[in-house]
């Protein structure tokens, strides 16, 4: 498995729109893409911080998912909203899953 750990800030007094960019990114997805969950998460101590984590099958699906020219065109309305609600460009880590824990 192949995660990326995606931080990004919102911008002051958009926090009501995440719900909606959520659903534009769930809109864009595509069976087989690789995606097996999508966890969105806000800082405790700063709530303008935001981040994603996005777990996939393997990096070549989550690469491959990016180029997928069925995603490009609901991908214009996400890019918009991001650059509405969030401040700057997002950080990105690249993680392998090493081990998997569920109660």
């Amino acid at each position: 498995m192949w995660a990326q750990l995606i931080k990004t800030r919102l911008k002051e007094g958009k926090e009501g729109e995440l719900e909606r960019l959520c659903q534009q990114l769930q809109a864009t997805e595509q069976p087989g893409s690789g995606l097996l969950r999508s966890t969105l998460m806000r800082d405790q101590k700063d709530p303008s911080l935001v981040y994603f984590m996005v777990v996939f099958e393997s990096e070549e699906k989550a690469r491959a998912r990016e180029q997928d020219s069925r995603r490009q065109e609901g991908l214009q309305d996400v890019r918009a909203t991001m650059a509405d609600i969030f401040e700057g460009a997002p950080e990105f880590v690249d993680l392998t899953v090493v081990v998997e824990m569920t109660p």
